[in-house]
């Protein structure tokens, strides 16, 4: 494991080999398996599992109850809600050992998944999506997108700090209310143009 400065609680386990980045935060009855990476600033709730050989990036905030599944990667800034749930296998048997067959799923920098959502696995979540609470996402899902019901249809865009983005202006531009910055749609992807997607939100800087 490499010496970096970390917190687990006691109560947790940590298999050998893995890397924990410096300000991670593990709590209370959490298990990560071998092979895991966990980048740097993460804090994973109560009761959460990492599977043999998952990748976390940075900024990572897993809430109560999650489970991430071998296959499984997390890239920077990603919000994973309570009970949310990972899948690795699209037909499980429990006669038919199906560990070679493992599918696997991205979730990409800054989106956010809610509470007692399902990802079925082989799906790629966009930059900056927002899955909302006890969705079922079984496709791809763009930038920025608002995701909600069973199965998950896309209800508008969300903005990078987290608020469904205002209607067109009169210069085709969709506006967050938070922030002011705008975003520009163009076949069907939507882009910010006031802050490249390739830099930290300036508070995070």
């Amino acid at each position: 494991m490499t010496k970096t400065v970390f917190f687990v609680h006691p109560s947790s386990y940590i298999d050998e080999p893995c890397e924990i980045g410096e300000g991670t935060n593990i709590w209370h009855f959490s298990h990560v398996m071998k092979d895991v990476i966990i980048g740097k600033n993460c804090s994973l709730g109560q009761n959460v599992m990492v599977a043999n050989g998952v990748v976390i990036g940075n900024n990572v905030k897993i809430q109560n109850n999650v489970s991430i599944y071998s296959g499984v990667t997390i890239e920077d800034d990603v919000f994973l809600g309570p009970s949310c749930v990972f899948t690795n296998v699209i037909n499980p048997r429990s006669q038919i050992n199906r560990k070679s067959e493992y599918i696997t799923t991205l979730v990409k920098r800054g989106a956010t998944i809610g509470a007692n959502a399902t990802i079925i696995c082989g799906v790629h979540l966009g930059n900056y999506a927002f899955i909302g609470a006890g969705a079922v996402v079984c496709d791809n899902v763009p930038d920025y997108a608002l995701m909600l019901g069973v199965p998950a249809k896309q209800k508008g865009w969300m903005s990078r700090h987290g608020h469904r983005l205002l209607p067109q202006d009169d210069l085709g531009l969709l506006r967050c209310p938070q922030s002011g910055w705008r975003y520009k749609l163009e076949n069907g992807i939507l882009h910010c143009i006031d802050w490249p997607e390739d830099k930290l939100l300036p508070e995070n800087k």
